[in-house]
């Protein structure tokens, strides 16, 4: 028994090495390009005439080190508040969203009061949102209100449950409406249509923009710190006030930003993937 393997031709094998080529001296521009393009503008910020001021005020060494472990202990109730609002936020918003899809005039009411939150908390600054819930609300004196943290954190989830609601709802309406017939012909109930068809998909095509908000949802959990709580941008605060040296602040961004790229990088491949796939389907 013998085995035949395919060699490739010469002009086969001449396009490889071109592409090959094309590739490094691609990547290889890219750089010099990105490397030319910082030194100057190292250049440029170093180079002016108050640099000086602005290194002591907002890039001190010591001042970094002192409030970093103050800091690190905020950013942890940041991570914690942030999976949770995230996960509270996507229920909602998936549930606000299949609200609005009902159909018959008896839903009318439903599908009025989902519109009428979807509008309202879309159009609401967050800030006064957090502002209304954290300190409007302990204002009633009810009985078991809950802590500002809780209050604040319930304002990054109406807020943004309005907006993954209008995700999930493009979503859904992007399901083609003869899949939705099929499965009611072959006696599937509305409910398991939903469940069974409709979201499975609709979740997945609308992937990239969920992680997209969540990544958006990451930035503002930082303004959490109006309603009180010491999260990481309350303690880089305190520590301004303290030392009167904006360092603090630059720490807190440093630490926001490095929480998030591991985010962005599945947000990015996820996109990526999703790409490839639309591409390869048509």
């Amino acid at each position: 028994m013998s085995t035949e393997f395919h060699q490739p031709s010469e002009i086969q094998r001449g396009r490889t090495a071109y592409r090959r080529r094309q590739t490094i001296r691609s990547v290889l521009l890219a750089a010099l390009s990105t490397a030319v393009v910082g030194v100057l503008l190292a250049v440029a910020v170093t180079g002016a005439p108050g640099w000086d001021r602005v290194k002591l005020s907002f890039f001190s060494p010591d001042v970094a080190v002192e409030w970093l472990p103050e800091i690190l202990e905020g950013l942890w109730l940041n991570v914690r508040l942030l999976v949770v609002c995230a996960v509270l936020a996507l229920g909602l918003g998936l549930l606000i969203a299949t609200l609005r899809t009902l159909r018959g005039p008896v839903f009318f009411p439903v599908r009025a009061l989902a519109t009428g939150y979807t509008y309202t908390f879309r159009g609401l600054p967050l800030i006064i949102v957090i502002y209304l819930m954290a300190f409007g609300v302990p204002g009633l004196r009810l009985q078991g209100t809950p802590g500002v943290l809780v209050l604040g954190g319930a304002a990054l989830i109406i807020t943004y449950g309005a907006y993954l609601a209008e995700v999930f709802r493009a979503g859904i309406e992007s399901v083609h409406p003869s899949q939705l017939a099929a499965a009611r012909s072959l006696g599937l109930t509305y409910r398991q249509t939903m469940r069974h068809v409709v979201l499975p998909q609709a979740i997945r095509r609308v992937a990239p923009p969920l992680l997209n908000d969540t990544v958006a949802l990451q930035k503002d959990v930082g303004l959490v710190s109006l309603a009180g709580p010491i999260d990481a941008v309350r303690a880089a605060q305190i520590g301004v006030a303290q030392d009167a040296n904006y360092t603090p602040y630059i720490v807190a961004g440093v630490l926001f930003v490095l929480l998030a790229l591991p985010l962005i990088g599945v947000t990015d491949w996820v996109t990526l993937r999703a790409a490839r796939r639309q591409s390869a389907g048509s």
